[in-house]
């Protein structure tokens, strides 16, 4: 659950502190104080889009902080599968810090991304926005509530139809590929016969342009390389006659090497110099043979810098390493054994395409059998849901239409809403009938009969209650306080009706701090939460007689709840 909300430097807040309760947490106010930036402030602490014009006039930064309690195992799980921290005791603290140009998130005080939040979201609440309804009026959103109710079991489906309707449309892209008229094949064909004898007859191997580059890097310097061995070969004595480093250590060897037997710190040096002329002897024998080896004519030059460019032309031409341009040749090879009998290939090609079809529409038929079960349960209960709401006498069906000209990785269903508010009436789409008021309350419905299935502990209503007054209202309010004895609920609203079913009643008032507007929210007591309830009763005058209706509607709500 949420435990509570901290929010600073946001639009009218300067700073607040909200600590919620279990249950049915509501919050009421005039139309303009700024009921809809608590829903925000919360949205935008879990990722949604932070604007700098969101900031208070003249700070720096605003800050929201979310403290969510987590009891849930599957939650919990679900949390750690993202990298990201929970507290020993479960709680949970998601921060985010709104600066001009950035902003800066963390969990647990690690940082975090926007996307990490969202997804967090999605496990901790569930949030209803005042529009969110008119969804409703859409297609498209029957099918994913729908989808969301089938759950695991159509999940594992859709998985498996999305990778097989993906290899059944990569068949079909290939195939309309090779619809090529005769003009086209052998214009194509002998493309490929080129570029394929191109490199087949120059024959490059892994590697062979690393020491290419390598023996061409040393022919270049070659002159270089040739004149700093000669003199080096002269100081030490490996080509020379003349007086050297190697005849004068050799010197000096048979010096010290005379007198040893006089002194032991004479023969240690003497060894140490014998060692030493040992190691120039080593070294001049190589230097002299790797002067031999250097040695190359013209023609070595010539070859290995004709190899060279030969094979930079096929790397510029058809990859940027020798293992992409036999990649290359491999892929020709292919084009042309199917561009020669091309006519075999597509008929290959379109045997493949209807066993792929064939297994996508058999993966369809089987997602929608899941769903039209999930849908017959979902009609019923939501049925009883929206009796409950004072849908007297509701029909309510889910129609899972199968239509094999619209497969697509979803399936080939068309999943649509029916609704009849009236006896004798015959089922119509939701969107042809349903009232704005009919709407909130079918959404609601929804969310409850959903809320039983997942396990997100904390539901949030913006104006669930839009269009609806009276009796009705009453329904709705019921319906809540069922809804919270096994969730935390928090509602905006203006209706009495609801806000009488509270836990914890909240008042968000706009006022003057000094020469500065700010929003300010806090918490009622039962007495104050009575009179907020005879506020919104809509008089224009707070008698006692209000006050003695606020006070039954608000025990009548609590007896309700028993």
């Amino acid at each position: 659950m949420l435990y509570s909300l901290h929010v600073k430097n946001l639009a009218l807040i300067d700073e607040q502190e909200i600590e919620f309760t279990d249950g049915l947490n509501i919050l009421t106010g005039e139309t303009g104080a700024g009921k809809s930036v608590i829903i925000g402030s919360i949205n935008l602490a879990l990722g949604a889009k932070a604007d700098k014009d969101m900031i208070r006039t003249g700070e720096e930064y605003a800050l929201i902080e979310l403290t969510f309690g987590v009891d849930n195992d599957a939650q919990k799980k679900a949390i750690e599968s993202m990298d990201l921290p929970v507290e020993e005791d479960g709680t949970l603290v998601i921060q985010r810090k709104i600066m001009p140009n950035r902003s800066v998130c963390k969990v647990c005080g690690e940082a975090a991304s926007v996307k990490q939040l969202k997804d967090l979201s999605n496990i901790l609440i569930n949030i209803h926005g005042q529009n969110d309804h008119q969804e409703l009026l859409h297609k498209q959103k029957h099918k994913e509530i729908l989808d969301d109710y089938a759950g695991e079991e159509l999940q594992k489906i859709k998985d498996k139809l999305k990778e097989e309707y993906h290899h059944y449309q990569e068949l079909v892209t290939e195939l309309s590929k090779t619809d090529l008229d005769d003009k086209t094949r052998i214009r194509q064909q002998e493309l490929a016969e080129f570029e394929l004898n191109e490199i087949t007859e120059a024959g490059p191997k892994i590697g062979e342009d690393e020491e290419l580059e390598k023996n061409y890097r040393r022919m270049v310097n070659g002159r270089k390389i040739s004149e700093a061995l000669s003199v080096c070969a002269q100081i030490t004595g490996a080509e020379s006659d003349e007086d050297n480093a190697s005849d004068e250590i050799g010197r000096a060897v048979r010096e010290l090497n005379s007198v040893r037997n006089f002194d032991e710190g004479v023969s240690g040096l003497s060894d140490q110099l014998t060692e030493i002329d040992s190691l120039l002897s080593d070294f001049n024998h190589a230097l002299s043979q790797y002067m031999n080896d250097l040695e190359f004519d013209e023609e070595d030059f010539r070859n290995t810098e004709d190899r060279l460019n030969l094979i930079n032309h096929l790397k510029d031409k058809y990859g940027d390493s020798i293992a992409k341009v036999l990649d290359y040749a491999e892929e020709k090879q292919k084009e042309l054994d199917v561009l020669t009998d091309l006519e075999a290939h597509r008929n290959k090609l379109k045997a493949e395409i209807e066993t792929a079809k064939q297994k996508t529409l058999d993966l369809s038929s089987k997602a929608s059998k899941v769903r039209k079960k999930a849908a017959g349960i979902l009609s019923t209960k939501l049925k009883e849901a929206l009796i409950d709401l004072n849908f007297i006498d509701v029909q309510f069906e889910i129609w899972v239409n199968p239509d094999e000209e619209k497969l697509s990785s979803n399936g080939y269903d068309e999943v649509e809403f029916m609704i009849s508010t009236n006896p004798g009436e015959t089922l119509r789409p939701l969107d042809q009938i349903a009232s704005g008021g009919e709407l909130s309350r079918i959404m609601l419905a929804l969310k409850t009969v959903l809320a039983q299935k997942d396990d997100i502990a904390t539901l949030v209503f913006d104006e669930i209650d839009a269009g609806i007054s009276g009796k009705t209202a009453w329904k709705v309010s019921e319906k809540l306080g069922m809804l919270s004895k096994k969730h935390q609920i928090l509602c905006i609203t203006h209706l009495p009706q609801i806000a009488a079913m509270n836990n914890a009643h909240f008042v968000i008032q706009k006022g003057l701090n000094g020469d500065r507007t700010v929003t300010t929210i806090n918490r009622l007591s039962e007495e104050e939460s009575i009179g907020e309830l005879a506020r919104l009763l809509g008089t224009s005058e707070i008698t006692d007689a209000v006050m003695d209706n606020a006070r039954e509607m608000r025990k009548t709500a609590v007896d309700s709840r028993k």
